[in-house]
């Protein structure tokens, strides 16, 4: 009995201790949240290269206040200099007394004077930091980053914003652009191919344009709202990567023709001619392949596959074409043309640029390892194109 009664207190006391202790570590942690009061919460940075460093241009989310008619998002941009990324951050600290945070961080914008030497002497800081979430999109846009961050968006609140939309899943199956997030760059610049891309991206004055949406506007460093003409961002083509640096870029058509050859379209189209009329074809289905045989020399196979319908023409048609979007033998013809001249045109660019863009010396790496210190300095500049297009239409 006494045994019963010493097993039971001491269950008692086990029961008290592990209520103590959760309600110590609920009390004691604050669960992640974010004083909003204290920390700059960083949405996108951008950052270019000068003669005096680095120019680290901070778009940061700021609390509203409760007025319903001035719904949407408000932002300011803060600018940090220093010879480092990381001084660049500490310079925004000192400036504003806001602790920096990285973690809401979905955009990386490099200048071009960012990318005319090694990137990842600016991208290492956010590799490194625990912070900055991997799956960040990366890009290159034309000029200063500090520029397009700053301008006013004339489809969104802030161009951050517009930017991020710009890059989404829904574009990149167009075949127009080619997202790149910071993981993805990084695993291309340290493996054995030592390339990548990124979307490059330029812009266009928007005439009478209207405020942003819901009344929201971001905000330069002194709290006045950003002046100037309204923009609207566009996808330029695509900037390729040999070492960290940027070394060419891709056009458009190229930039879609890497596409194809990703398999990665699936609502994309492209121009074709019937009978000296233009006529745009959607890519309905897509299948795309790249892989390396060793000969007498290297051999890279291309092949596309696409299954495709009319989706408009430049000019009248009967009536009877209306009711069908099949496309006639002249044309498939025509659009086989025209998808393997864009690729032979990627392919040159590559052999140019040095840059392996389809990782075949990763390729070689791999499947051909006794042979790979043979070839590997020279595979781009000595390897002969196999290009296979297959266009059908859909049924």
């Amino acid at each position: 009995m006494k045994k019963h009664d010493r097993l039971h207190r001491l269950s008692v006391k086990l029961w008290l201790f592990l209520a103590a202790f959760l309600v110590f570590a609920f009390f004691s942690n604050d669960f992640g949240l974010v004083d909003i009061q204290k920390t700059a919460v960083i949405l996108a940075a951008g950052i270019d290269k000068g003669e005096d460093g680095y120019t680290l241009t901070a778009h940061i989310a700021v609390p509203k206040g409760s007025d319903r008619s001035k719904g949407g998002t408000s932002s300011v941009n803060i600018k940090g200099r220093g010879d480092t990324i990381s001084a660049c951050i500490s310079d925004i600290y000192a400036d504003t007394g806001w602790v920096p945070k990285l973690v809401f961080c979905d955009l990386l914008l490099l200048g071009e004077e960012a990318v005319q030497e090694n990137s990842f002497l600016v991208l290492d800081y956010f590799l490194r930091n625990e912070q900055m979430p991997d799956s960040c999109q990366i890009a290159v846009c034309e000029g200063s980053a500090e520029e397009m961050l700053s301008s006013a968006s004339a489809i969104d609140d802030t161009s951050a914003l517009a930017i991020e939309k710009l890059l989404s899943d829904a574009a990149e199956k167009t075949g127009q652009l080619t997202r790149t997030t910071l993981r993805e760059f990084s695993i291309g610049y340290y493996g054995v191919s030592e390339s990548g891309k990124m979307p490059y991206l330029g812009s266009k004055t928007q005439s009478g344009a209207e405020s942003a949406q819901g009344g929201a506007q971001a905000q330069d460093a002194s709290g006045g709202a950003q002046s100037g003409d309204e923009k609207i961002y566009e996808v330029r083509g695509s900037a390729l990567f040999s070492q960290g640096r940027m070394v060419a870029l891709l056009s458009p058509d190229e930039t879609f023709a890497y596409s194809l050859l990703q398999g990665e379209v699936r609502s994309g189209t492209f121009l074709a001619h019937e009978n000296g009329e233009a006529v745009t074809l959607y890519v309905y289905k897509n299948k795309g392949s790249v892989s390396l045989s060793l000969g007498d020399v290297p051999e890279a196979a291309l092949e596309v596959v696409l299954r495709v319908r009319v989706a408009d023409r430049d000019g009248a048609t009967d009536v009877s074409d209306l009711t069908s979007s099949i496309p006639s033998d002249a044309l498939l013809q025509d659009a086989t043309a025209v998808i393997t001249q864009a690729i032979s045109s990627l392919w040159a660019r590559i052999g140019e640029s040095e840059c392996d863009l389809f990782q075949l010396r990763q390729q070689l790496f791999r499947h051909h390892r006794g042979e790979y210190e043979l070839w590997r300095e020279r595979l781009l500049s000595v390897a002969r194109p196999n290009i296979s297009v297959t266009i059908r239409p859909v049924e």
